[in-house]
């Protein structure tokens, strides 16, 4: 029997989700994950897509973005973009279907007195529906003139626009485009235009009640495929190579409709292979043996919500029933280090803080471990609080000084080198990566963690 987990009537789609995962998970979310096949989802068709972005879109809108804006200082926001130079943030703002950003197209958020917000589109080609149109058709010159004319009319002492230089997806407003403003507007106005950073970046990062009920649906299936990569459906040791189940990983997604927002890729470890305790990054490709512990990092996007997702198997030998006691240990510990980190987890606490405290706490366990840990969203590696980066365990300069908030979501990633006793007491890397999300209090596993091994057998 098909889980249904979306439709296309938000509500139900909710409703049904929820039983999914509750079926899937009944120990709940810190727990590791009986995951169901991909098949066994019903995944909607582009077309049955569009009313639930859209629905949850008109919601971001009308509750989200007048608090955001409020919390940011801004009594208005322009987002100004061209065909072919789209601003990052855009596709998260229009309804869909939209492919583009047609010829030149304008967005301007106001701010009224009674903290509602309205939604304007200065177009060529009005977006309809959740925007008001405050200008159509005419000419290039003539659209400029009545965004200048909307801004002027409206009297706002602090307007946002999307140039930073520390954060790229609030980077958006092009050098001519920004140019083009400053001539249509009085100068008077010009000292009122300042950064939209962290609009951009809370609007960004921030989820909404009924995005955190879908998410783990969308990260139920990456995990479902990950499942069925790591089995002997697709793996035949000493046939199969790394690169056969990287490609089935990504065509398996696109035969479900699921865009990847980067290759798939798996590696191998094997004893003899060395993997020194100053590698960032232990593995090889090439032909899968019996022995060889895999390792793949797999990310999606569905409904608009991204996943990031790293995951270990083992190819057992032979005489083997179950992976060796030494791969068991290591699984844990790297467990024992997601839990470590995730207890660092404060409101308000910034992600350099909560790498120290990683640190001091993983020392104390004496665990050899490497944590570079990311917002989730509309993007896979979204803006938020940076909490390490694989080639930099101390402090990052502005995305780690930025703050935790509630009800934003994470990669909870990393790795933990430890001796294998079953290969000579060589190093083995665990590398693990699950969406979380963290309701302002503790961080739950979206779909559950990995607490075994995947076999191959």
């Amino acid at each position: 029997m098909k889980i249904r987990v979306l439709t296309v009537a938000l509500s139900a789609m909710l409703a049904l989700g929820l039983a999914a995962n509750t079926q899937a998970n009944p120990t709940g979310f810190t727990q590791g994950r009986q995951l169901v096949s991909a098949d066994d989802y019903q995944i909607l068709t582009p077309r049955a897509r569009i009313a639930p972005e859209n629905q949850i879109l008109i919601e971001r809108l009308d509750t989200l973005l007048p608090q955001l804006m409020a919390e940011s200082g801004l009594d208005m926001w322009l987002v100004i973009n061209r065909e072919y130079a789209e601003d990052p943030v855009y596709f998260t703002l229009v309804p869909q279907p939209t492919f583009a950003a047609r010829r030149t197209t304008m967005l301007l958020f106001s701010r009224n007195v009674d903290g509602s917000v309205d939604k304007l589109s200065v177009n060529r080609y009005p977006l309809g529906a959740p925007y008001e149109s405050a200008w159509a058709g005419g000419d290039l010159t003539a659209q400029w003139q009545a965004l200048s004319a909307e801004i002027v009319k409206r009297t706002p002492k602090q307007i946002g626009i999307n140039v930073s230089e520390n954060w790229p997806v609030a980077d958006g407003l092009t050098s001519g485009l920004h140019q083009q403003l400053l001539k249509v507007l009085p100068k008077e106005y010009h000292n009122r235009l300042v950064p939209a950073e962290k609009l951009v970046v809370r609007w960004m990062e921030q989820r909404t009640e009924a995005e955190l009920e879908l998410y783990p649906q969308v990260v139920s299936l990456a995990r479902a495929v990950i499942a069925e990569a790591f089995s002997n459906k697709v793996i035949t040791p000493g046939v199969t190579s790394t690169d056969d189940v990287a490609w089935y990983i990504r065509e398996r997604f696109e035969q479900l409709g699921l865009p990847v927002w980067f290759m798939p890729y798996v590696n191998l470890q094997r004893a003899g292979m060395a993997c020194e305790a100053d590698n960032p990054s232990c593995g090889a490709s090439g032909v899968i043996q019996r022995g060889d512990v895999l390792h793949t990092d797999v990310g999606i996007c569905y409904l608009k919500l991204c996943t990031d997702t790293q995951e270990m198997a083992y190819v057992l030998k032979n005489t083997e029933t179950d992976a060796p006691a030494g791969l068991k240990a290591a699984l844990a510990t790297g467990n024992r280090w997601q839990d470590l980190l995730t207890a660092e987890f404060k409101t308000g606490r910034s992600g350099n803080e909560v790498l120290a405290a990683t640190h001091k706490a993983t020392a104390k366990a004496n665990i050899m471990h490497s944590t570079y840990t990311h917002a989730l969203g509309f993007v896979g590696h979204a803006p938020g609080p940076t909490i390490g980066m694989w080639d930099n365990q101390g402090p990052t300069a502005v995305q780690g000084d930025w703050p935790l908030y509630a009800n934003t979501a994470y990669a909870i990633e990393g790795n933990i080198k430890q001796a294998l006793p079953e290969w000579q007491k060589q190093l083995i890397q665990i590398k693990l990566e699950q969406s979380a999300y963290f309701n302002g209090k503790q961080v739950m596993y979206l779909a559950g963690r990995q607490t075994q091994w995947h076999l191959i057998r």
